[in-house]
């Protein structure tokens, strides 16, 4: 899937998510990217909203990781802002994560840009003209 999409608020980037999350199938990994502020969190919850997720979905970035259940697919949300080393990657279980099954959400996927599984969505979300404007794009890598 290779899509370009504008938004002008935040319910229509979770909206956008959502039909996003139709396509995805168990075992895929999401990387999103973008500068603080641009949307990734949003893109999450409307990616677990898609896949019948009731739950409260926030950003994990103490935690690292949150795990949703209950819909079509577990989700294994993560927040890679404060990782600092790929042994840190480790200690919080990423490589069993990312071979579970499941969908993975990976906010900040720039941060571990070595460690990214070759098969994945990338979604990279930028600020647009107005404040509430969001840019997304979202290809496919070797899927």
């Amino acid at each position: 899937m290779n899509a370009s999409i504008t938004t002008h608020a935040e319910e229509e980037t979770m909206a956008a998510a959502e039909r996003f999350a139709h396509e995805l199938v168990n075992g895929d990994v999401v990387a999103l990217r973008g500068d603080l502020g641009s949307g990734k969190t949003q893109f999450a919850k409307g990616v677990c909203r898609g896949l019948g997720i009731r739950e409260h979905v926030t950003s994990p970035t103490f935690t690292i990781v949150n795990e949703y259940t209950g819909g079509k697919f577990p989700v294994y949300h993560f927040d890679f802002y404060r990782i600092r080393s790929v042994n840190e990657l480790k200690e919080i279980g990423y490589e069993e994560y990312i071979n579970k099954n499941g969908i993975c959400l990976l906010e900040w996927a720039d941060m571990i840009e070595e460690e990214l599984p070759p098969q994945r969505y990338d979604v990279q979300l930028s600020l647009g003209k107005t404040n509430m404007e969001r840019l997304i794009r979202i290809s496919g890598v070797q899927k």
